[in-house]
């Protein structure tokens, strides 16, 4: 999500703000489930898939959704491992806000 037009939506998800992002009710679902599956799929119950398929989301977008969840939290737990920090210009606007919320939970 680069580009002007969508700095409100990506600003929104950078600060876990997921009540206030302009999209539907399916899309938001999967952000949640997308946001249980990064900070603690332990606790994924069947009702909430069963939620994302009611909405209309299949198996495998599903899958593709979780697997892709899984390996950025992968990224992120191995670059902390090795105190890997991104280099600034990469992202100007520093540590996303929504992870700072993670770290107090």
């Amino acid at each position: 999500m680069q580009g002007d037009e969508y700095g409100d939506l990506s600003q929104a998800i950078r600060d876990g703000r997921l009540d206030d992002l302009p999209v539907g009710r399916p899309e938001r679902l999967l952000l949640e489930y997308v946001r249980s599956v990064t900070t603690h799929a332990h606790r994924i119950t069947d009702d909430q898939v069963e939620s994302l398929r009611d909405v209309g989301w299949t198996d495998a977008q599903i899958a593709e959704a979780t697997y892709e969840a899984a390996l950025f939290s992968f990224f992120v737990r191995v670059a902390d491992a090795f105190d890997i920090d991104p280099s600034p210009e990469w992202d100007a606007a520093g540590v996303p806000r929504a992870l700072d919320q993670e770290a107090g939970e």
